[in-house]
This record gives structure tokens, sequence and C-alpha cells, in this order.
């Protein structure tokens, strides 16, 4: 009995993570993802440990399987890269970095690199009651050959997982080990 009630609880708390996030639009040629939260952690807190992306990025959306590649340079023209042997990649760029408030990049997210696209990922922090509200809005635009209609559920399940983990991260310096 006491099992199936932590069960429900764990599905009952993923659901309410979810319900925030949301594919607003999906189109061939674009697409706009946005979720909010509320983070039980100070702004300062959150943006530090969203800039420190190596400590929460699910390893299996790098190129190199291993997150512990990836840096994030908080500053204009900063790099979101992953560095491994003699190989690099860049991810994104950071186009406004206000600490504690706002992160935004330029960034076409793995696949979406091959296809051409404009990607712009903002991250906006505001004071709220329990900590800090965190806001997400992914907006990608390309040609109508895109397909970006058909890749959106995909990009909103891989943002929702690494919002998780920046949560998590966040509130308590873990994260849960990534899925095999």
């Amino acid at each position: 009995m006491r099992k199936q009630a932590v069960i429900a609880a764990a599905l009952l708390s993923l659901y309410a993570l979810g319900a925030n996030a949301e594919v607003k639009e999906a189109a061939p040629d674009h697409l706009l993802i946005q979720d909010s939260r509320t983070i039980h952690a100070p702004s300062d807190k959150l943006y530090a440990a969203l800039t420190d992306v190596a400590k929460w990025w699910n390893r299996e959306h790098t190129y190199s399987g291993d997150a512990t590649h990836l840096s994030l340079k908080a500053e204009a023209g900063g790099c979101f890269c992953e560095r491994w042997g003699n190989q690099s990649v860049v991810h994104g760029r950071v186009i406004w970095a206000a600490p504690g408030h706002l992160l935004r990049l330029d960034a076409a997210l793995g696949p979406l690199q091959s296809l051409a696209v404009q990607g712009v990922m903002t991250f906006t922090l505001k004071p709220a009651p329990e900590g800090t509200a965190l806001q997400l809005e992914y907006r990608v635009n390309g040609s109508s050959v895109s397909g970006l209609d058909k890749i959106a559920p995909m990009a909103n399940g891989m943002l929702m997982e690494q919002l998780q983990r920046l949560q998590s991260y966040a509130e308590t310096g873990k994260v849960a080990p990534a899925k095999p």
C-alpha cells in the first residue's frame, strides 16, 4: 500500500512539474516552447547553478557523452560550448547576461544546428515568495521545410528534462543520475 502511495505521489509530482511546460506554437517554420516554475533558491544561487551547466545537463544530450565537457561563459559573446579531445561544439552564444535576472542565448540546440535555423533561448529569473520564478522561452525559426512542428515535442521533452535537472541542482546541489 505504501509503495503504491509513493508511486502515485511521484507520478503526480511529475505531472505537476510538466503542467507549465508547453509547446505554445509549432509549425513547419517555427516553434515556441515555454515553461515557468518556482525554484526554491534565491535568484543569485539559481543563476550560478544555471551557468554551471556541466553539473546538471544530461550527458545524453551532449556530443561527447560527457556533460563535464560543457561550459557556459555568462557574458555577451560567451560560449555555451562542449570541448573534448580535439573536437568542440558551440551549443549557443550568450547574447544577454544579467546575473540573477536574465540569460539569453542564440542557440540552435542539437539536431537543430544542421537545419540552419535560428533559436533564441531566454531564462528569466524573478523573485518569488518561495524562491525564484524561472521562466524559459525557446523560440526557433527556420524555413517551411525545416519541419519544426515535428521536432517540437522532442525539443520540449529534452528541455523539460534539463529544467528538472537544473531545478534539482539549484535546490539541493545534486542531480538524479541520468537514465542509462
